[in-house]
């Protein structure tokens, strides 16, 4: 499958392990590159899923100096790198990733019993062009208690996490009531989707 993505050198330009995670589970042959440090800020007037678009596009651009330093003799396929972008959005408010125990906490309680969306933006780019798109997940999350939110943030990394949690964790068996739309979106990367995209390349 994906034969035509055969003549790129794919580039997951993430620090995410359970995004690294997914994108093998295509079958697709890719490399990771840390990524250095990228001014995550977003203009206030921009709303859902235009932040996680916009911060994926930003990602992209640090990677750029890759297209100009790769020396066509030593590299036969032309790169195309791979960014992403997750947010948490609650009633018009980003929950992005926690610094600390306290936000971390405030973030839980402000999920507790409501429903939020999950939107990640995902950005392909080569040389010559740049795709991006994004998908958006509903969760309906249960009522936590003080108990359950100080267990998991005590037990768990919450720290890389939009929104402080990771469905696939304990949070996420406990608390998750239903989802509308991509689990593995909720996860960090829209997988299907961008199986989708990648079978559009030529």
């Amino acid at each position: 499958m994906l034969e035509d993505l055969k003549k790129y050198s794919v580039v997951l330009a993430s620090n995410s392990p359970r995004r690294k995670e997914l994108l093998s589970g295509l079958g697709v042959n890719f490399s990771v590159k840390t990524l250095p440090d990228v001014d995550e800020s977003f203009p206030d007037a921009l709303k859902g899923e235009e932040i996680p678009l916009f911060i994926a596009r930003k990602k992209a651009d640090a990677y750029k100096v890759l297209f100009s330093s790769v020396n066509s003799n030593e590299v036969e396929e032309p790169l195309l790198v791979i960014t992403a972008d997750t947010i948490v959005w609650l009633e018009d408010e980003v929950l992005g990733k926690p610094a600390n125990a306290t936000e971390a906490r405030a973030m839980l309680s402000k999920l507790s019993g409501k429903k939020h969306q999950v939107i990640t933006g995902v950005c392909l780019t080569t040389a010559s062009w740049q795709k991006s798109f994004a998908a958006v997940s509903e969760v309906q999350f249960s009522s936590l208690t003080e108990e359950e939110v100080d267990y998991y943030i005590q037990n768990y990394c919450p720290y890389d996490k939009a929104g402080a949690y990771g469905v696939q964790e304990w949070i996420g068996f406990i608390g998750v009531e239903s989802i509308q739309g991509s689990y593995f979106n909720v996860m960090g990367l829209p997988i299907q989707r961008l199986y989708r995209e990648l079978k559009t390349i030529k």
